[in-house]
């Protein structure tokens, strides 16, 4: 893996714009659309359609209902421990590489522990539950059907851990976007895993490269919350089936070998993205989108993201809806040119959202009142 070249900062923001379909929008369907940006943050029902009208050519939401609903497109704690919607062909290798990290977080719990099973214990119980959970079921209902079998225990507990590390994805509720409050799970229709997490794991460093790419080992550390070294061993594993660049403060940056890398000059249009969306935190580095003196406004002291402008490829600033339109808070003067194609954006994301929830995000709203702004403007649907 020689190092071939070097790359400026700009030169990264543009390649992960590129490989996360922001540079232009593209004619995918939404399955193909959520392979080839690897992830989609699914924390909020809404965050994944919007990711990806953000991303498609008329995109129909109706396509990914159906994604969701069929298990081509999974919603399942993953990446960051938290709910990713991911590709059906991506979801084994990610969930058995994940699977360290998920077990830690459930199972050294203090609402696991409290149960008081032992962890060989509480793994038994798996196989039946995966069989029980062959049609979605409520968490009432799971913690019903437990307490039947192994007696009363504590609340949130087993089917808590259970849930959130074993091998069981979300079923979709109804709703505006496919998820409803009060969440329903099934068991993953592929059980079938690679059986070697160190292979997993490397199945996983590529798929992240290409996507988010050119990256370090601590970018992938943070996108994925694994700890270093199993991610540098895998990286070293795929030794020549990797490329190697300079970043622009000399580090070492890995990348799959023929990743686009777009011309730092290539122009990049405004949008506004959803809450959470892993292109702001695909990286260690988060200045590669997102301004450091603006970090701040935008990633909140509880780790709520708020929805941003990008302007040029950055994070500009934050949106939301409101009752007329889309409000938008610019953390920095904009041009005349910038705030008309932000209202253009404005305008077809408030059509968008008119036909399931005109009001996304609303129980978000009182950040609003500790943000810095030099511009509000509100752009009309």
């Amino acid at each position: 893996m020689a190092t071939a070249m070097k790359l400026t900062a700009r030169q990264l923001n543009r390649a992960s714009l590129g490989r996360q379909l922001l540079l232009r929008r593209e004619s995918l369907d939404a399955p193909e659309a959520v392979r080839r940006v690897v992830a989609v943050q699914a924390q909020e029902a809404a965050s994944p359609y919007i990711a990806l009208w953000n991303r498609l050519v008329d995109f129909d939401p109706v396509d990914l209902d159906r994604a969701f609903a069929d298990q081509t497109v999974v919603k399942a704690s993953l990446m960051r421990i938290t709910l990713q919607a991911v590709h059906a062909s991506d979801y084994p290798a990610f969930h058995e590489a994940m699977q360290p990290s998920l077990r830690a977080a459930r199972l050294n719990d203090r609402r696991f522990r409290r149960v008081g099973l032992s962890v060989a214990e509480a793994e038994a119980l798996v196989p039946q539950v995966l069989e029980f959970a062959a049609e979605p079921h409520t968490n009432a209902e799971v913690e019903a059907w437990l307490d039947d079998r192994i007696g009363p225990t504590p609340k949130p507990g087993i089917w808590w851990a259970f849930r959130h590390f074993g091998p069981f994805v979300h079923a979709p509720t109804g709703g505006s976007w496919s998820f409803g409050p009060r969440p329903s799970y099934v068991a993953a229709r592929d059980q079938q895993r690679p059986g070697d997490v160190g292979v997993s794991m490397q199945q996983l460093v590529r798929r992240y490269l290409e996507g988010f790419g050119p990256a370090t080992i601590q970018d992938i550390a943070a996108f994925s919350t694994i700890y270093r070294p199993p991610v540098k061993e895998a990286v070293e594993a795929l030794g020549d089936a990797l490329a190697c660049v300079e970043g622009p403060n000399g580090e070492q940056l890995f990348d799959v070998p023929g990743g686009l890398l777009p011309p730092e000059d290539t122009p990049a249009p405004p949008r506004l993205m959803a809450m959470w969306d892993n292109i702001l935190l695909g990286y260690v580095d988060r200045s590669r989108m997102i301004p450091p003196h603006y970090r701040e406004h935008v990633n909140r002291k509880n780790g709520d993201i708020l929805p941003t402008l990008l302007v040029d490829g950055y994070v500009a600033g934050v949106w939301r809806p409101v009752e007329d339109g889309i409000e938008a808070t610019a953390f920095h003067r904009l041009s005349d040119e910038v705030w008309a194609g932000l209202e253009a954006e404005a305008r077809g994301l408030a059509a968008f959202l008119s036909g399931r929830e005109p009001m996304v995000y609303r129980r978000y709203a009182h950040w609003w009142s500790t943000l810095s702004s030099v511009e509000v403007r509100v752009l009309r649907g």
